[in-house]
């Protein structure tokens, strides 16, 4: 980019990349933090009851309070675990 805001076509021509991992990630995680709260709210075992979602894929261990539940329905459990691996491991 040039001093004017612009870019020039040497510009243009250079890679740039985005990490759409670490992106998803911080979607997943304030998806999550939503749905943690709305089970705390209701006096559930937050932790508990995400786990008993993950094992079973049932969705009646997430309160549709807050729309907890449809928001849980979004998110891919596959991609969640790998999520939760990944930053478990810092990687």
């Amino acid at each position: 980019m040039n001093e004017n805001g612009k870019f020039s076509k040497k510009d243009s021509s250079k890679t740039q990349t985005f990490n759409f991992v670490e992106e998803r990630d911080l979607q997943l995680k304030q998806i999550m933090q939503q749905i943690y709260s709305a089970l705390s709210e209701k006096g559930y075992n937050p932790v508990n009851q995400i786990v008993g979602y993950i094992l079973s894929e049932d969705p009646t261990y997430i309160t549709n309070y807050k729309g907890a539940r449809t928001l849980i329905s979004k998110i891919d459990r596959d991609e969640l675990l790998n999520s939760l691996v990944r930053n478990y491991l810092n990687l």
